[in-house]
């Protein structure tokens, strides 16, 4: 018994000895796994700077070149304005809108100058100035792209509009959903976009938006007489139920008495004097709804916001010539540095 008690000991020593071993093999190799990734990257970025190291001179000087150029080009090149105009188009006229927009961009690529003179009535020095013309959807809050949406739902099958939802729809919306845009131009000239204002007034009719306008016209005349013709309607009865009332009034007969000397009193006529006003009230306000609709749609779109009578200096990052050069020049040498690394790792390469 005693003898068996250290063998047990002994073979208990051999087994922490042996676990702690496979802990310590098991964690160097961790170790050394992080160990190559990150001398791996370490090496990579090593590899990556040596030919910039190696050519410092070569990549200064191009960059410094690069920026000279550019910033002689920026100071040769002509100052840009833009100024923009806020527009809300009816009866559907915003598809004539988007396609003259169009036009005139294809006018201009094509330098057609004496049809952008006929079109806006300036001197053709003036329609050279204009580099383009960009049109896009107005502001709006999240309470109109709700109403479109929900115009949108009441357009298609309800069961298609189950599986359409509101973030989809304002993500994949056309320049067509919306009821307000904005008309941008830009020009070398910076007092040239009043000037342009008659002319794009003239875009927006269309023999299509001439016949619907006719057509909600003739709808609203049609509604409008049923709409006269109901309160005249109301009219004739209150007055008839008026002069009940007056004669109810008036007469001797609201009570009697037999010759038993038994009184009666007679009932009046039931009226309806309310229902009537109140019928009455609701067809003035639909015939008043009817005429501001007219007067508030009487033409094709509503100037929300007119040109400025001078446009404000156009900036942007591509048109400083000073940083655009020079990041690209080094941005070609980073290229070419790393096709030649490649190109010799190919060719000098073992399997």
């Amino acid at each position: 018994m005693s003898d068996k008690l250290p063998q047990n000991r002994n073979n208990e020593e051999v087994d922490l000895l042996v676990l702690f071993d496979y802990f310590g093999k098991s964690i160097n190799r961790v170790i050394n796994f992080f160990y190559k990734i990150i001398k791996g990257i370490f090496s990579f970025f090593i590899y990556a700077l040596k030919p910039f190291i190696r050519n410092f001179k070569l990549i200064a000087s191009v960059v410094l070149v690069s920026a000279i150029l550019g910033f002689i080009i920026q100071k040769t090149q002509r100052d840009v304005y833009t100024s923009q105009m806020l527009v809300k188009p009816y009866f559907d006229s915003k598809y004539q809108l988007v396609t003259n927009i169009k036009y005139y961009n294809a006018l201009i690529n094509e330098k057609d100058y004496a049809q952008l003179q006929e079109i806006f009535n300036i001197s053709e020095e003036d329609t050279k100035q204009i580099i383009s013309f960009d049109i896009h959807s107005g502001p709006e809050n999240e309470n109109d792209k709700i109403v479109q949406y929900d115009e949108f739902l009441k357009s298609i099958d309800s069961s298609r509009a189950k599986n359409i939802s509101f973030k989809e729809f304002v993500e994949n919306r056309s320049i067509y959903s919306g009821d307000v845009f904005q008309i941008e131009v830009f020009s070398h000239k910076k007092d040239i976009f009043r000037s342009l204002e008659e002319g794009l007034n003239t875009t927006f009719t269309n023999t299509y938006s001439v016949k619907k306008m006719q057509k909600r016209d003739s709808l609203i005349s049609i509604e409008r007489q049923n709409i006269l013709s109901s309160i005249k309607q109301v009219d004739s009865l209150q007055k008839v139920y008026i002069d009940v009332m007056n004669d109810e009034a008036n007469s001797n007969k609201g009570s009697y008495t037999t010759k038993d000397g038994m009184s009666f009193i007679q009932e009046r006529t039931k009226t309806k004097e309310y229902e009537l006003l109140k019928e009455s009230m609701q067809l003035r306000q639909a015939l008043s709804e009817l005429d501001a609709q007219k007067v508030e749609e009487d033409v094709y779109f509503d100037t929300l916001s007119s040109f400025q009578d001078t446009g404000e200096k156009y900036t942007s990052i591509w048109r400083v010539y000073t940083l655009i050069f020079p990041l690209a020049a080094f941005v070609t040498l980073c290229f070419v540095f790393t096709g030649k690394n490649i190109i010799r790792f190919i060719v000098n390469y073992e399997a």
